[in-house]
């Protein structure tokens, strides 16, 4: 299997587990069948790809105000778009899409830090201090941690 494949599948399945996460939890958000829910996580992972960032782009004085919590507003929306769109999945409520949104992003989250399929933002190293170290050249030659983002 092609490493973009594994990498795009991946991402499915860690999607799909975050939205049957959500539906399980969030009253108001269902699925009929297995097939609805696969359909359903599929198409929120090409909104989130193609369509949340135009969003976010037009919102942005608003992301910037709220402090980045509108994204959470832009998630209920993409979610129920996927509600509209995919007959078997149904989201009744913009409430409902709303915590639907937030279950979705702290599952994908969880899913993607222990099976390492997510983007990496940010990087924490640490170094050894170089007053350790026998080749010591004084304080302000780069020792303590790192952070690479």
């Amino acid at each position: 299997m092609s490493p973009p494949l594994k990498r795009f599948l991946q991402r499915w399945l860690t999607n799909t587990i975050a939205v049957l996460v959500a539906a399980n939890v969030i009253p108001g958000i269902e699925y009929e069948t297995l097939a609805g829910l696969l359909v359903a996580s599929l198409v929120l992972g090409v909104l989130n790809a193609l369509l949340r960032p135009l969003l976010l782009l037009l919102s942005l004085p608003l992301v910037v105000f709220t402090l980045g919590l509108f994204t959470l507003v832009i998630n209920a929306l993409l979610l129920m778009l996927v509600g509209q769109l995919v007959k078997p999945f149904h989201v009744e409520t913009f409430w409902a899409a709303f915590w639907g949104g937030l279950i979705i992003s702290l599952v994908s989250l969880i899913l993607n830090t222990f099976t390492g399929t997510g983007e990496k933002r940010i990087e924490l190293h640490s170094r050894t201090p170089r007053s350790h170290r026998p080749d010591h050249d004084g304080p302000g030659t780069g020792a303590g941690p790192v952070i690479d983002v």
